[in-house]
């Protein structure tokens, strides 16, 4: 056992000379995730403590599961479990497919300018601010807004939709789709780029049309991309961005808008429980970390593709 140690710290001593500028280059990451990721994770101990700052974490009270529990039979907790669910399950259905569509047929594009426009046209939304981008969402909407004129030419009743519960969830997704499309894209730009050339021309060769190429030459080679972009998507799926739910949403739309990320975010900085919206935060990482495992082995599974 000594002699594979010996070796193996050989090994590594022996690369890290070899490497060493690499190593240095990556010691301002690791120096990130140590500081700002795992750090802070000794905190999720105020989840099972009745956490009261003037005590500190080590002084305030053990309480066990008390906010779990708390939680799991409060009136929130179905409400804002489904909505979470939900509208990750209508991003995952309709916003990550949108931007392989768009990769797809920007790669079919000829036109080099045009390609170029396409890119950046739908490039830029994701650039702008989100507190601008739900300004405009905001102004669109609202009673004299643009599409809400448009769509009482229509027949609509002329409300502001983002007082409407049930028009939360659309307007939120179509608005994801829009600012995140082409920023997406690339990863499967860059993958398409990366597909032999010599396949397309013995395709051609054996008389394959642009579609047939599609299907059996280009999804096929972005395949174990989509397939880590998947998995990394439903690890994160309870994740949805409070900051957008909030600057959007209102009282009148909790009941579908409210999710585990904004309740999370009331409790602890509104309402100063902090201990509660620790729980809520580790019980909604746990979840994750359970998702994220269990699509890898799938994946692995069946397409070979995983990220361990």
């Amino acid at each position: 056992m000594h002699a594979k140690r010996q070796t193996l710290g050989s090994r590594l001593v022996r690369d890290f000379l070899m490497n060493k500028y690499l190593y240095l280059m990556m010691v301002p990451v690791l120096v990130y995730y140590i500081i700002f990721h795992y750090a802070p994770m000794y905190g999720a101990v105020i989840a099972f403590k009745n956490y009261a700052p003037i005590k500190g974490i080590l002084g305030s009270d053990w309480v066990g599961l008390k906010h779990f529990a708390d939680f799991f039979n409060s009136y929130y907790f179905e409400r804002i479990l489904s909505n979470t669910l939900l509208i990750s399950l209508n991003s995952l259905i309709f916003e990550f497919p949108a931007p392989i569509i768009l990769a797809l047929l920007i790669n079919e594009v000829r036109h080099k300018m045009f390609k170029r426009v396409v890119q950046t046209i739908t490039y830029m939304p994701y650039f702008i601010s989100l507190v601008v981008i739900c300004g405009i969402i905001t102004d669109f909407t609202n009673a004299d807004g643009l599409i809400n004129r448009l769509f009482v030419s229509m027949g609509y009743d002329g409300q502001a939709m983002l007082q409407k519960p049930e028009l939360f969830r659309p307007i939120y997704i179509l608005s994801e789709i829009w600012q995140r499309i082409g920023w997406e894209s690339i990863i499967y730009i860059a993958a398409l780029m990366s597909i032999d050339q010599e396949q397309y021309e013995a395709a051609r060769m054996d008389g394959a049309g642009r579609l047939k190429q599609m299907f059996y030459i280009t999804l096929p080679g972005i395949m174990p991309t989509i397939a880590i972009m998947l998995i990394l998507r439903i690890g994160n799926m309870l994740n949805v961005g409070f900051e957008k739910i909030i600057l959007l949403y209102n009282p009148v739309t909790y009941e579908t808008a409210d999710v585990i990320s904004s309740f999370v975010y009331r409790k602890g900085l509104l309402e100063f429980g902090w201990s509660y919206s620790a729980a809520v935060g580790l019980f909604n990482s746990v979840i994750n970390l359970a998702l994220l495992i269990t699509a890898n082995y799938i994946s692995r599974r069946v397409s070979k593709n995983s990220l361990w």
